[in-house]
């Protein structure tokens, strides 16, 4: 009897394991960044190193790209980086990219203003404390999407 149970969970079984091994496989993303800025480069080698394939673009006008993707100008960073639908304007952490993968808001993508110390490509600093906003597709003002605090240690 344990025999046909197993037979017959078996292909469910192979159905989710599929599932799964397709979720893993790398996302492409392309990041315009300042030939000249290393943090950028940080980043982009911190997102390949979480299995994010990048395509990293050397621009000389940033500020059109971010102009074309419609990113707000008080919520401008570092570089900024397209997977996918969305946009990932400064030094957006790991955590708030997967999360945004997984939970698929209505958004057009999010940004981090500035360069602060610690954030992800700009040094490990455990008192790090920024935020990580959203940018509705539609209407309506951006809005907290992460904060990122100090670490507790």
């Amino acid at each position: 009897m344990r025999r046909r149970s197993f037979i017959a969970m078996a292909p469910s079984a192979l159905l989710l394991l599929a599932g799964r091994v397709g979720a893993t496989v790398p996302t492409e993303m392309t990041v315009y960044k300042d030939p000249n800025c290393g943090c950028c480069h940080a980043w982009a080698k911190a997102m390949t190193a979480a299995g994010y394939s990048v395509d990293i673009r050397d621009a000389d006008d940033l500020a059109a790209v971010k102009a074309r993707l419609g990113v707000p100008a008080d919520l401008e960073g570092c570089h900024i980086a397209v997977v996918q639908e969305f946009y990932l304007e400064g030094h957006v952490p790991l955590e708030a990219v997967q999360r945004l993968l997984e939970e698929r808001p209505p958004v057009r993508g999010l940004a981090v203003p500035g360069m602060p110390s610690g954030s992800l490509g700009m040094g490990d600093d455990p008192q790090a404390s920024y935020d990580v906003y959203a940018i509705p597709s539609r209407t309506g003002a951006p809005y907290v999407f992460m904060e990122v605090r100090p670490r507790k240690g």
